[in-house]
């Protein structure tokens, strides 16, 4: 089932909208125009960024893409592209901080910038890393105890997305056991990504897994998935939790 798909299964209770000023912070988006799958104008942006503050939100850790094999955004791309943001966001007259950090795919330039510090963190010296959709990668526990041994916080993006692991819950546990905070991707608690997303986020969400939760906001059907999101159980349970950090940031 994709993103927006429509949703079934049993009737959730209705709550209302969670009011996202509560969280303050979103950590994961990709707001800086033309360099990864995110917003490809300016205008785009501005729109996105527009609707972020109509959600609550105060400040967006706006995080693109940075892959060897893909988008190579590194950090002087991205705080490049940061400056031209703030700028429009500046003139365009909306009260919101634009930050960035970035959303590292784990391979082994990671692991060479890690140890070589060319890394954009955000927080408490939190670097945000993703995994291959295909498969446990061989070298996570690795760049995982490289990242802590240099200081790095490592903040996993989305791990209710990643499949190979929903019948295995103990690896989870595992993670977390090693130090490794997890992000939501909020629209997973609407069913986005699947009936088992859906279902591990809420697991997770349970065990007291997650320290962040996120937009992962690329497009304008994005804002609609999380509008969509508001009133899901699950949101309300994990925002008064006590256990996200977003509003520290």
């Amino acid at each position: 089932m994709g993103i927006f798909s429509s949703i079934f299964g049993k009737k959730e209770p209705d709550l209302g909208p969670v009011d996202l000023a509560v969280l303050g912070t979103d950590v994961h988006s990709h707001f800086i125009p033309g360099i990864d799958d995110g917003a490809q104008t300016l205008e785009q942006s501005i729109e996105l960024i527009s609707n972020m503050a109509d959600l609550g939100y105060r400040k967006v850790i706006t995080t693109p893409h940075s892959m060897a094999d893909g988008y190579k955004n590194s950090p002087e791309i991205i705080l490049g592209g940061l400056e031209k943001l703030r700028a429009a966001v500046r003139e365009a007259g909306i009260n919101i901080e634009v930050d960035a950090a970035a959303e590292y795919y784990l391979d082994h330039a990671l692991e060479e910038n890690v140890n070589a510090g060319k890394v954009l963190t955000f927080g408490n010296n939190y670097l945000l890393f993703e995994l291959p959709f295909i498969g446990e990668p061989a070298m996570l526990r690795q760049v995982v105890f490289q990242m802590q041994t240099q200081g790095y916080r490592p903040v996993l993006a989305h791990p209710e997305r990643y499949s190979f692991w929903h019948n295995e819950f103990e690896r989870f546990t595992e993670l977390k056991d090693r130090g490794v905070m997890f992000q939501l991707n909020m629209v997973a608690l609407s069913g986005a990504y699947g009936p088992q997303a859906k279902q591990i986020a809420e697991r997770m969400i349970d065990a007291g897994y997650y320290e962040l939760v996120g937009s992962d906001c690329h497009n304008m059907n994005h804002v609609q998935a999380i509008r969509h999101t508001l009133t899901r159980p699950y949101l309300h349970k994990l925002i008064g939790s006590g256990k996200l950090l977003n509003a520290s940031l």
